[in-house]
């Protein structure tokens, strides 16, 4: 598979370390890379208890913000929203009330509406998600739960039980829609109102 710099322009400036590493190999190891990354952040991040807010970012009455996460410059962290287990926002990324964000990154000026859930994902710049809209990172509904990915006519085993999805930048999810575990979405991809994705089916 490519790697995520084809995904998301300039991914490797923000994760240099981590650039050619597959998706699922960094949102399963992401709490230690944040835990590094707040090492090197400066002054303008006000730091308590593992969390870094940076001094331009909002975060509004209610939010739960779970050790490690990094909220970057001029983000909007919306009411009641709740992060977990390691969560990163690049810089102008709004969150809105009522969402949950687990183990993912979500890069530069993407907009997540509200009541939306996130999990082990890597989410491009300038995407948008709509109300209600999901990227599930677990089959709940499998007999066996590792997640394998269908990329270009390959399939690629992860060797993981939990990943969601890598989301190319300027892509468009719809209102309820839902992503399924292992979603790999090029840049520009449009995802319809209600549609489920689900790359690959196991026999």
């Amino acid at each position: 598979m490519r790697f995520i710099n084809d995904f998301i322009n300039n991914f490797s400036s923000i994760f240099p370390d981590q650039q050619n590493l597959m998706p699922w190999e960094i949102t399963n190891n992401l709490k230690e890379i944040i835990h590094k990354q707040l090492l090197q952040l400066g002054d303008d991040y006000e730091i308590n208890d593992g969390v870094a807010v940076h001094k331009t970012a909002i975060v509004e009455n209610g939010a739960v913000l779970k050790s490690p996460a990094i909220i970057g410059s001029n983000c909007v962290v919306g009411a009641n929203a709740y992060f977990r287990e390691g969560v990163y926002l690049d810089h102008s990324v709004k969150i809105g009330p009522g969402c949950e964000i687990k183990s993912s990154i979500i890069c530069s000026g993407t907009a997540i509406a509200h009541f939306n859930y996130i999990g082990n994902s890597i989410i491009g710049r300038n995407v948008n998600f709509e109300a209600g809209s999901i990227a599930a990172n677990h089959y709940n509904e499998r007999t066996s739960k590792r997640i394998s990915v269908l990329y270009e006519s390959e399939v690629i085993d992860t060797g993981v039980e939990k990943f969601g999805s890598l989301v190319g930048d300027n892509s468009k999810i719809g209102a309820n829609a839902v992503l399924s575990p292992g979603t790999i979405l090029d840049k520009n991809t449009i995802v319809k109102r209600l549609e489920l994705v689900e790359q690959y089916k196991m026999e």
